[in-house]
């Protein structure tokens, strides 16, 4: 019987058509870049509230997962903070799996067959985009989308961390941020009678009474079908579809493809509240003492469709004095950060500072390693904040009111007063996301914390962080459970209390 190539071996078709060179460096990562999905997959099944999983049991011997079929799964201990691929091989009723694709297929559970071939791609793109990836030089770059393109791994938590299906080998040169490419946008001509159109748009983006916008050239080949008017060259950024044009703004166009979670669009509910939003945020960053800054959305417009939309966002660049760096959290392990842990405690007390004022006042930002950026003075030392991407914070009007200040006037997913929802945000994306993958460890997230909350805000919000376990988005339960709308979580065990024991759950 014919069976179609595996993911690894069409990439490796691919790249020797396109760069045989690479190929014998591809498939010596090809070994790394499984561990490194494994670990991601083995964090999942350690702590995640998978319905399938019927009791989880911690000893000297590693971590043993009864599944509810009767089979037993063995692996080592889990720490849900560790980036490093520590999971080489599990054991699933004494078989070895090394491959977490096999792996799930093995288990066949609900819908483990396309969350399978995600795995499959991820270990794939994974190993091409480090075969393909230039070594940054020793000098900190200057410019912005360098420090992005530094970010080779992706997720430093999900299994998916390089997911990139309907990607060829050729889309993934010419698109992704790691390989360093300068991408030709396209622009689609809209009567702007017929947009919706929030904030100022460019001149250089209009054409007499018709709006020029943005798109990514491979959503123009795969979702609009239809050629594009030449625009602009950018440089694409750590989230692929948002690319930043040299001396002008950053473009985040819509790119109809999964990448880890969610399908990449752009909503007509976000570019609506975008103009409102911005001007909220920067009223906030005003009262934060140069603690933070908040890029500004300086347009936004869609073709009333989610495939055919754009946000223009001032760069981060322009908040970097001189001597001065700006980069997103996710790029600090270029900067030797991570290793010095006065640098470390500075960064967290910094960005809990900055975080739970915030949620105090009313706003829980979605803060993890790629919308958060960290401004380091020369010497490294962490000073003052830039965030950016509003689209998926959250605004509680009463909290707002009980402190002086106006909501904005916003309907929808974005508002909403409930406690446990606030904190997860914060917490899930901050704590349980940035920092823990700047940490890179539970020990270390935990010396940091531990370092940085007597200087905090004293805040019912950080009483629960420092009581309860740490939410964290439940990122393959919810992969494995597609009709499920929304955002599902875990609880992980909480980083200050690191003998907290996680056995018989």
């Amino acid at each position: 019987m014919h069976r179609p190539p595996t993911a690894e071996a069409q990439v490796a078709a691919e790249l020797a058509g396109l760069r045989p060179g690479l190929v014998p460096r591809y498939a010596a990562e090809l070994p790394g870049a499984r561990a490194a999905v494994l670990t991601r997959l083995w964090r999942a099944l350690a702590h995640e509230p998978l319905p399938w999983i019927a009791r989880r049991t911690a000893g000297a011997g590693g971590l043993a997962l009864r599944l509810a079929d009767g089979r037993t799964l063995r692996g080592p201990l889990a720490d849900p903070y560790a980036t490093d691929p520590y999971v080489t091989a599990v054991f699933l009723d004494g078989a070895a799996y090394d491959d977490p694709a096999r792996l799930l297929t093995a288990l066949a559970v609900p819908n483990a067959a396309g969350f399978a071939g995600e795995l499959a791609h991820s270990v794939a793109s994974l190993a091409l985009s480090r075969a393909g990836s230039p070594e940054p030089p020793g000098a900190w770059p200057r410019r912005d989308w360098e420090w992005e393109q530094r970010v080779v791994d992706g997720h430093p938590f999900h299994p998916n961390c390089r997911s990139r299906p309907g990607f060829s080998v050729a889309e993934q040169f010419a698109y992704g941020p790691e390989h360093r490419p300068v991408v030709q946008l396209g622009t689609v001509p809209v009567a702007a009678s017929e947009c919706l159109l929030t904030g100022a748009w460019p001149a250089e983006l209009r054409d007499g009474g018709r709006l020029l916008i943005p798109v990514h050239p491979w959503q123009a080949a795969h979702v609009l079908k239809s050629p594009c008017e030449p625009g602009p060259s950018a440089h694409p950024l750590m989230s692929l579809r948002t690319l930043a044009v040299p001396g002008g703004p950053h473009v985040k166009t819509a790119l109809s493809t999964r990448l880890t979670s969610s399908v990449r669009d752009i909503s007509v509910y976000s570019v609506g509240a975008s103009a409102t939003l911005s001007a909220f945020a920067e009223s906030l960053s005003d009262r934060m003492d140069g603690l933070l800054h908040i890029t500004r959305t300086l347009g936004a417009a869609t073709a009333n469709s989610p495939d055919l939309a754009a946000v223009l966002r001032e760069s981060p660049q322009r908040f970097a004095g001189p001597g001065e760096y700006v980069l997103p959290v996710a790029a600090l392990a270029g900067t030797g950060l991570p290793d010095s842990p006065a640098r470390l405690a500075a960064l967290a007390r910094l960005t809990l500072t900055v975080g739970l004022r915030l949620l105090e006042w009313g706003v829980a930002l979605e803060a993890h390693g790629q919308n958060l950026l960290v401004v380091l003075s020369g010497a490294g030392d962490p000073l003052r904040l830039v965030y950016r991407d509003l689209a998926d914070i959250r605004i509680s009007p009463a909290r707002l009111a009980r402190h002086g200040i106006t909501p904005p006037e916003l309907t929808g997913r974005l508002v909403t007063d409930d406690v446990p929802a606030l904190r997860r945000k914060l917490f899930g994306s901050l704590v349980a996301g940035a920092l823990a993958g700047v940490a890179g460890s539970g020990p270390a997230l935990r010396a940091a914390l531990a370092a940085a909350l007597p200087d905090v805000p004293r805040t019912a919000d950080l009483a629960a962080l420092r009581e309860g376990p740490l939410p964290a988005k439940a990122l393959t339960l919810m992969r494995l459970s597609p009709r499920t709308p929304g955002d599902q979580w875990a609880a992980l065990p909480n980083p200050l209390v690191l003998e907290q024991d996680t056995s018989d759950q």
